[in-house]
């Protein structure tokens, strides 16, 4: 057993530091290190997502498959840009480290998951710099591998499915899928067109969301997860698809402010199907 060491006073503590320099410890196995806050925070590093209540393909009895863009400049959705902990962030480092797998973007059906090669190429984008020759003081162009900035990533799609669940009585939704959109912009600095860069499988990656927290503007000390976030639908939103014999999205058949006005019909049918069940 070794022996407990009892730290008396200052002079004490500054001599024990002192010798322990001259031996070639480190202090900082000493001195315990800064906490930023007044305790240490443990519930979201030990929380574990809770699975969804069994589901029979004999208890759905209606369904539609929708399609969301969430816009982080909108007040509401603040918390995606969150700079300590972006959500594009998130999923950019479990996927350089495995944790999660991306998938293509040729469909939104989780059918092709790309390998680490193609992460690596959709996650950095290639760009060509002038640097001086230290030796030469001759300028010469290098080609480097960007991280794509977190600030270019302003909007998400999500796939989600809308169904009327018989065991409950319930109208419930489920989300299937994320994808994170950056623009696209021509050699003069024009914006030609908005790409999705890879989809998340959502229910995959509920348990990594659940270990991240995100800012919680009504109450510092609540702390709230991105698993939260999602399942409390804590976040503001548009329809820009629904599920159609074409496929076709609402800019297809819909112009100017009558796309607006389409996703809010789609809104209200989601809402009073489940109504216009009952009869009072």
């Amino acid at each position: 057993m070794g022996k407990i060491l009892v730290i008396k006073n200052k002079l004490e503590m500054r001599n024990i530091i002192i010798v322990l320099l001259v031996i070639g410890f480190n202090v900082s196995d000493v001195v315990a290190q800064a906490l930023d806050d007044i305790v240490e925070r443990r519930l979201i590093s030990e929380r574990r997502t809770l699975a969804y209540q069994p589901l029979r393909e004999a208890d759905i009895f209606w369904e539609r498959r929708i399609w969301r863009v969430i816009d982080v400049r909108e007040k509401m959705n603040q918390p995606f840009s969150y700079p300590e902990e972006p959500l594009f962030k998130i999923f950019e480092s479990a996927a350089l480290t495995g944790d999660i797998a991306l998938y293509s973007t040729e469909d939104d059906r989780f059918s092709t998951e790309l390998s680490l090669e193609e992460i690596q190429a959709t996650l950095y984008k290639r760009d060509t710099v002038e640097i001086m020759d230290p030796e030469t003081l001759q300028p010469t162009l290098k080609i480097v591998d960007d991280m794509i900035n977190v600030e270019d990533i302003k909007r998400f799609r999500v796939k989600e499915t809308w169904f009327f669940d018989e065991n409950t009585g319930q109208m419930r939704v489920r989300i299937l899928g994320i994808a994170p959109l950056i623009e696209v912009f021509d050699d003069n600095d024009n914006f030609k067109f908005e790409k999705a860069l890879f989809w998340i499988h959502y229910p995959s990656c509920r348990d990594l969301l659940a270990q991240h927290k995100v800012f919680n503007p009504l109450n510092d000390s609540s702390l709230m997860t991105w698993e939260d976030l999602f399942e409390m639908r804590f976040f503001s939103s548009y329809i820009y698809k629904a599920s159609n014999v074409r496929g076709d999205r609402i800019q297809d058949y819909k112009e100017g402010l009558d796309q607006l006005l389409e996703a809010d019909k789609i809104k209200e049918e989601l809402f009073n199907f489940e109504h216009d069940l009952w009869t009072y």
